[in-house]
């Protein structure tokens, strides 16, 4: 009896482990944009209805910044994104500040209501564009040159508008 118990337990655990290794993965199946790579292209709508899409922006420096508006740390840089927009004007520089919330078409026109920015707000409600920079941490930034290459990625807040990262964007303007 001892050994048919114990035999049970055996093809019981060993069925659900190999259940459990072939189940499908959580993750995200792409791998994360990094520094070096070329940014992959996308067209998404902006807050105005207008297709914005990335090529076409190739010759300026672009800042593409992954959102949400229940994202706290996203709210506290915000301030600091529409300072360094407002020194860059006239540069050959675009932010682009896409969210990625599934009802962000409903939920974003109140946000930016009560939070009124310049810069370019993205709509990327089907998580596209998200998924093809592999990223999942909010917020997370990508600053891409002029040749569309990813000169840097930012993950988490920071001071868009330091005397640093101010300098950072106008050496990469000027090439």
């Amino acid at each position: 009896m001892r050994y048919l118990l114990l035999i049970v337990l055996l093809v019981a655990i060993g069925g659900g482990a190999y259940i459990y290794s072939n189940m499908p993965s959580t993750t995200p199946s792409t791998t994360a944009v990094v520094a070096g790579d070329a940014a992959p292209d996308f067209t998404l709508e902006d807050t105005k209805g207008n297709r914005v899409t990335l090529s076409a922006l190739r010759g300026k420096i672009v800042m593409v910044n992954f959102w949400a508006t229940w994202c706290p740390p996203c709210k506290e840089e915000m301030p600091s994104m529409e300072k360094l927009n407002k020194i860059m004007a006239g540069e050959d520089f675009v932010m682009l500040a896409v969210n990625t919330e599934e009802n962000g078409r409903s939920v974003v026109p109140e946000f930016l209501k009560n939070n009124p920015h310049d810069f370019t707000v993205l709509y990327d409600d089907k998580g596209t564009v998200q998924q093809q920079y592999g990223v999942y941490r909010f917020p997370e930034s990508f600053i891409i040159r002029k040749d569309g290459t990813v000169d840097k990625k930012v993950i988490g807040a920071i001071d868009w508008a330091s005397p640093k990262t101010i300098a950072y964007f106008k050496g990469l303007v000027k090439g």
